[in-house]
């Protein structure tokens, strides 16, 4: 199981259920990872969706605590025993995290790899990612050159579990 996310210096995430930074050539990197795949998220991270809705060509599983929650179009479990249930039907290398907060660190534990947009900025964030670099389970797997957009530098990095 593999985990999308883009991060800021200070591994923050988000601020107010949203991005910190729009970058289009992170969005087309998401769009190419998890397109055919499994993505799973938690109902507001569904809720910053166009519409609201599920991504198209993407296997949407969502989790939420709220058991009376249907969305058309995804798969709704309310509990991690549940969600591990329902990924068995799926080819792990195929099966996306791509949040929010509270999923990503509830879900770390079961990834391998994360797929991390590192962004040389600190933002105002009142959500955030495990910091892999102080992790020693975590290293450095691969990276690619700098990336710009407008003043923002950022890189894709690959983590692998040890």
């Amino acid at each position: 199981m593999k985990i999308i996310v883009a991060a800021d210096k200070k591994w923050g995430i988000g601020y107010r259920n949203k991005l910190l930074v729009s970058i289009p050539k992170d969005m087309k990197h998401f769009k190419e990872c998890t397109t055919g795949n499994v993505i799973v998220l938690g109902r507001k991270t569904m809720e910053t969706f166009p519409g609201g809705r599920p991504l198209p060509n993407r296997t949407n599983i969502v989790l939420s605590g709220n058991k009376n929650l249907k969305i058309e179009g995804a798969t709704v479990v309310n509990d991690i025993p549940a969600l591990l249930e329902e990924l068995k039907k799926y080819d792990s290398d195929s099966v996306y995290i791509v949040g929010g907060e509270s999923i990503y660190r509830q879900m770390l534990p079961y990834c391998d790899t994360a797929i991390v947009t590192r962004i040389d900025h600190a933002y105002s964030a009142d959500a955030f990612f495990p910091d892999l670099d102080s992790d020693p389970e975590w290293e450095i797997a691969d990276e690619s050159d700098e990336e710009y957009y407008f003043d923002v530098i950022y890189t894709f990095t690959t983590y692998k579990r040890k």
